[in-house]
């Protein structure tokens, strides 16, 4: 028997459904310098963006929604004049060809009343896009935690970004997408690290994170500002812990990289952009077994519908 019309249509709705999932916050579908990283591989890290100036490269960024992109204040110097900057997504090579990438414009950015300098915190910026991103295998959005999501000291993460792969030496030839490994380190421990013969007094305020290893070795550098700190959850979901914020040099022993802590500025997201959904404590555990209950009811009605 052939199905009905309302069949077909119910089919088309269903379906819709089921591929609205590909734009599920902090999970990409092709996933399998920075201080002593390595190259990423493409549709690795979809959120992460190009933040190009008059000059080149300026900073990196995330994909948080179809229309707005995550990053530093001090990225942003005078945030009421954009006209200078452009947003590269889906881009791999800094300096080589990208067949996924799109490029946009900035309609305005965000940055916290009262902000001055990276070490006294509210290091965040929400950048709002001219024109809106489209969704692909190789642009995502990142997920974000709400206020009560916390990452303990110890737990690995990982930073990208396409900046300095040593002090004062860029990343060389295609400049492909660095990513590294590096471990949280809790507050109290990270501040006891800067104590230690202190070149430049730094203060850990609540708003900010620490990761790094204590020996050095690898770390975020100058050029990766503004990119992302992810931790990937139980379920496999990717949340961005940091934002790329400051450091004294780079990898060097007993300074981590200082990153803005996310899950500190909820309130300031939300009331920005509002709708955005950020991701609780509670979400970590049964978001993938959800998504994937969800695609099996939407088959097995898809199924009867064709019947």
């Amino acid at each position: 028997m052939q199905p009905s019309r309302f069949g077909w249509i119910s089919c088309w709705v269903l379906l819709g459904l089921w591929t609205s999932n590909a734009q599920e916050c902090g999970q990409p579908p092709l996933q399998s310098r920075i201080v002593g990283g390595f190259d990423a591989t493409a549709g690795h890290w979809p959120w992460q963006v190009d933040i190009q100036g008059s000059s080149g490269h300026v900073c990196g960024g995330t994909i948080i929604s179809v229309s707005w992109v995550l990053s530093a204040a001090h990225c942003f110097p005078n945030p009421s004049d954009t006209s200078q900057y452009m947003i590269y997504a889906g881009r791999l090579q800094l300096n080589g060809w990208n067949p996924y990438e799109t490029n946009h414009r900035i309609k305005r950015v965000v940055v916290p009343y009262g902000y001055t300098d990276p070490q006294l915190g509210q290091d965040i910026a929400l950048v709002e896009l001219a024109s809106p991103v489209t969704w692909s295998d190789h642009i995502q959005p990142v997920c974000l935690p709400n206020a009560d999501v916390s990452f303990s000291g110890g737990t690995m993460c990982t930073i990208t970004g396409w900046g300095d792969i040593r002090d004062g030496i860029s990343l060389q030839g295609v400049g492909t997408l660095q990513q590294v490994q590096v471990p949280i380190i809790d507050q109290s421990a990270c501040q006891e690290m800067f104590q230690i013969q202190p070149t430049e007094q730094v203060n850990i305020r609540y708003d900010m994170l620490c990761a790094g290893f204590q020996q050095g070795g690898k770390d975020s550098c100058q050029g990766d500002s503004g990119g992302p700190l992810v931790c990937q959850t139980s379920s496999g979901v990717w949340l961005q812990a940091g934002i790329v914020s400051f450091g004294l040099g780079c990898a060097q022993p007993n300074r981590p990289g200082v990153y803005a802590r996310v899950s500190a500025f909820s309130n300031f997201i939300q009331s920005n952009i509002p709708g955005l959904q950020l991701r609780s404590a509670a979400d970590h555990n049964w978001t993938g077994w959800l998504i994937i209950l969800s695609r099996t009811v939407i088959a097995l009605a898809m199924a009867q519908l064709l019947r």
